[in-house]
């Protein structure tokens, strides 16, 4: 077989887009498609038709035609499998197949009809490696990511490993000065060099308190001149405190410790995982699972860098007299608007425009399946529109001339059709420096891990004063993009698009079953930069 062109046009015979596997002008190509719909016979099911030249297969596409020019001696049946492939491509990558649609897609589409014919000839491939193909996934790529991820972790062992061995000599080192008596001290007055201070015992428990004030240690000797301040330079006593964690907090003037109120710093607030907080769903013979995920990357000086939305929803039937149904979803809402696509199920009936948006298998005397989860329905969005954001964080460092930073930041909810649980806010801390909260809602912690203060808000809804937060605290350093990027998690319940089930009803008449629904939305990535 050798294909000419593939192409979709118009009832009228005017290009939307072809693409040439052979070297034809473009006058040749235009004039073969507008000669086309000509040669189509009234009353017929034929799907190819031949001129002196060349042979049409060709396939109805709603308003359009999509076709392949090839040579008279090509295998027919080859070409109409070719051709239903190319149908499948067209369905698989546009949400409806009208001009407009295509047009928005014809790079995509051209790259995919490049990977099903090469040259004039078919590829040996089907739906899912073009599909494979176009994502441009990379293993090998994944491999080395695991590998940088375990390098970094054992580094970070290795270095806890280190800072134990060096707090652990220290304190022997303490001992002895302590065991030989006072005479260093004296031996300082005399020859005039200034002798180190003591520094602070690691406490064996830490009291929970808001703040704690201590005079200097009595053994030390009194300080001369303006003392010692933490600064933007990492002295020995601060790469140890941030090698151990953030188990001992420096203070940032001499003879003063600060340790948050709640909770201790053994017990950091922990990122939510799976459902976290959200409450179980109690599921009916008729269940529906929801699931949206957002990676979304905010400017610190307000916008949206990018934004990413991904949803999913599974039906579930346990009960075989309820398999024969229609799911009518919600009006749809302003969010996303026309970038909001949507993809169906093969064996489901796509929307129609105008209309209330309908989950139905394409063939009525058809059931469900029962007993396990079917993927119906899935979309997508992408784009930079601000006001689809859910949560707006802004975070507003403050440098002070006296070597530290006071810090704000605080978030508001923008979606209220969800309701988030287990937020938590992580706002990393520059390298030494540790912070004192002067006002806050919700907890905060130290993440030891990451060196950051992580704020917690168990839940965030707009029914009520949990709407809005805001946290404010002080800390060494005056760069102000030691504090970026804010990072976000969260576990919510509802659908960020208004994507939900308004009812559920037997195709044939009777009851209409009853049904439950659990929407859920999580984070990928959620960050300020």
């Amino acid at each position: 077989m050798v294909v000419l062109a593939a192409s979709i046009c118009t009832k009228g015979g005017k290009a939307v887009i072809s693409r040439q596997f052979r070297d034809m002008p473009k006058t040749r190509i235009e004039s073969l498609l507008a000669s086309f719909p000509k040669l189509i016979p009234t009353n017929t099911q034929h799907t190819s038709v031949e001129t002196a030249e060349v042979r049409y297969v060709y396939q109805p596409l709603e308003d359009l035609y999509i076709l392949l020019i090839t040579n008279k001696a090509s295998n027919i049946l080859q070409d109409i499998d070719t051709l239903h492939l190319f149908a499948r491509v067209v369905s698989d990558m546009c949400r409806s197949a009208d001009e407009r649609e295509i047009l928005k897609n014809a790079f995509e589409l051209l790259g995919a009809f490049d990977e099903v014919v090469s040259m004039g000839y078919r590829e040996q491939v089907n739906m899912m490696q073009v599909r494979s193909v176009l994502e441009m996934e990379s293993h090998e790529e994944k491999i080395q990511e695991i590998i940088a991820r375990n390098k970094e972790a054992e580094a970070k062992e290795e270095l806890k490993r280190r800072a134990k061995q060096l707090e652990m000599q220290r304190r022997e080192q303490q001992r002895r000065t302590a065991g030989s008596g006072g005479g260093s001290s004296y031996l300082g007055g005399v020859s005039g060099y200034s002798p180190i201070p003591q520094r602070f015992d690691t406490p064996d428990i830490v009291t929970p308190v808001t703040r704690i004030n201590t005079s200097p240690p009595t053994r030390g000797p009194a300080f001369k001149g303006t003392g010692m301040k933490l600064g933007t330079k990492k002295t020995k006593q601060a790469e140890l405190l941030d090698a151990l964690g953030g188990d001992v907090l420096a203070s940032s003037s001499v003879g003063e410790l600060s340790i948050p109120s709640t909770p201790a710093l053994e017990s950091p607030i922990q990122k939510p995982e799976g459902r976290g907080s959200l409450p179980e769903i109690e599921t009916e013979s008729v269940h529906i699972a929801i699931k949206e995920q957002i990676s979304l990357s905010l400017l610190r000086d307000g916008g949206v860098q990018s934004m990413e939305l991904k949803g999913d929803m599974n039906l579930h039937i346990s009960d075989a007299s309820l398999a024969h149904l229609r799911i009518t979803l919600l009006p749809s809402t302003d969010f996303g608007g026309n970038s909001l696509q949507f993809k169906q199920h093969p064996n489901v009936a796509k929307f129609t425009p105008g209309q209330e948006r309908v989950v139905a298998l394409k063939d009525p005397t058809r059931a469900f399946p029962v007993g396990q989860s079917l993927a119906v329905l899935k979309w997508r969005y992408a784009g930079t529109d601000e006001s689809n954001v859910p949560l707006s964080i802004n975070c507003w460092p403050s440098p002070s001339n006296d070597g530290t930073c006071e810090v704000s930041i605080e978030y508001e909810l923008e979606n209220e059709n969800v309701s988030l649980y287990d937020v938590v806010i992580s706002i990393p801390l520059p390298t030494g420096s540790y912070p004192t909260v002067s006002t806050h809602s919700g907890e905060w912690s130290l993440d030891p891990s990451s060196h950051s203060l992580a704020w917690s808000i168990p839940l965030v809804t707009a029914l009520d004063d949990t709407r809005s937060g805001s946290l404010i605290f002080t800390v060494g350093g005056d760069d102000a993009g030691a504090f970026f990027p804010v990072e976000v998690t969260f576990n919510g319940r509802g659908s960020l698009a208004g994507i939900g089930v308004s009812t559920v009803r037997k195709i044939g008449g009777g009851d209409d079953p009853v049904f439950s629904v659990d929407t859920v939305v999580t984070t990928e990535d959620y960050l300020v930069v």
